[in-house]
């Protein structure tokens, strides 16, 4: 089924460039153009887009402004094409799925509908969107599964940034969900989920307090925000809460580790990359005595060998792996566990 697309631009050569790109990507196509906000917010009303391309600057009303009264009463995914980075933080936490930088030349097209397109098509599996911190769900088609019985784990401190886009790199859109507590500040992870989302075949996203974890994302817990797991309605669901260190950090990974002990562990596969500490290491451990299957980077291409030596050493280690190694070994014991 063709996904209808509103674009919402007050220049009618940026909406024919758009509408051109959108030629090249199957499954989607422009359902009409609007100049201003008004005419936007009517045709959302009218056409129910599957999602809606916005520039920063349009007639009426502050972008930010929009989405804010946008979402809530019509929660849609929307990307946010603007002349320069200025507003993106702003756009992202009032509800944009993705907000990326016009073009200024002719060299720079090439990389814009690359950006573009794989924005289109990771907003196209979006189940919900985030404006303000509050959770507005999506439509959902039958073909889309939510959440199966496997679970994914991953947990990190320094050198782990740059680790994580490795290992979903080789991650596909069938993959189980995966929850992901990296030893970030407050402020730079909704930032570094947008960015890992746009060089990832999955979806990566920032973790909202009861969001349901789907097959096929990651996400990823808040800076200064414990994250926890647990049993929703559909599947698994987040949980924020708390400030305290645990393990001398927060977010902590063996909070994260320690949730998911009671939920299916021997369905669940739990990774712990390089970092300084030992934090993750007992949650780790917690999680093999329960039946899960635990992997730790190993010293060569960790970083800083701390917290996977601590997880070995106490014996909470299945395996441990090359961080090129890790993905393949996932999906081996995935295949051996089946659907």
């Amino acid at each position: 089924m063709t996904k209808k697309i509103l674009i919402a631009e007050s220049s009618g050569v940026f909406c024919a460039l758009v509408e051109k790109i959108l030629q090249s990507c199957d499954g989607f196509a422009p359902c009409g153009r609007a100049s201003d906000v008004y005419q936007a917010a009517a045709m959302v009303q009218k056409h129910s887009p599957d999602l809606v391309i916005l520039a920063s600057r349009l007639g009426g009303m502050d972008t930010v402004k929009f989405l804010q009264q946008l979402i809530p009463q019509y929660p849609v995914p929307v990307i946010v094409c603007a002349d320069n980075r200025s507003r993106a933080s702003a756009s992202l936490c009032a509800g944009a799925a993705d907000y990326i930088v016009k073009p200024k030349s002719n060299t720079a097209y090439d990389l814009f509908k690359q950006q573009l397109i794989a924005s289109i098509k990771n907003a196209a599996n979006l189940r919900q969107v985030v404006c303000e911190g509050m959770v507005y769900p999506l439509r959902e088609t039958p073909a889309q599964k939510r959440s199966d019985d496997r679970l994914i784990l991953i947990g990190g401190s320094a050198g782990s940034t740059q680790a994580l886009p490795i290992i979903l790199s080789s991650f596909t859109p069938d993959m189980p969900s995966t929850a992901v507590t990296l030893h970030m500040p407050e402020g730079y992870t909704k930032m570094y989920a947008v960015t890992t989302n746009r060089s990832v075949p999955i979806r990566v996203a920032e973790a909202v307090d009861l969001m349901p974890l789907n097959v096929g994302t990651a996400v990823l817990a808040q800076g200064a925000k414990h994250m926890m797991l647990s049993r929703g309605e559909d599947g698994f669901c987040v949980n924020l809460g708390g400030s305290e260190r645990v393990s001398g950090h927060c977010p902590s990974v063996d909070v994260l580790f320690h949730s998911a002990v009671s939920l299916n562990p021997k369905r669940t596969i739990a990774v712990l990359l390089t970092g300084m500490g030992t934090d993750g290491a007992r949650g780790l451990l917690e999680l093999r005595r329960a039946g899960a299957y635990t992997i730790g980077q190993d010293e060569k291409s960790s970083l800083v060998y701390g917290m996977p030596k601590a997880a070995y050493d106490m014996g909470a280690v299945c395996k441990q792996c090359a961080l090129q190694d890790i993905a393949s070994e996932i999906k081996l014991k995935l295949k051996e566990w089946g659907d």
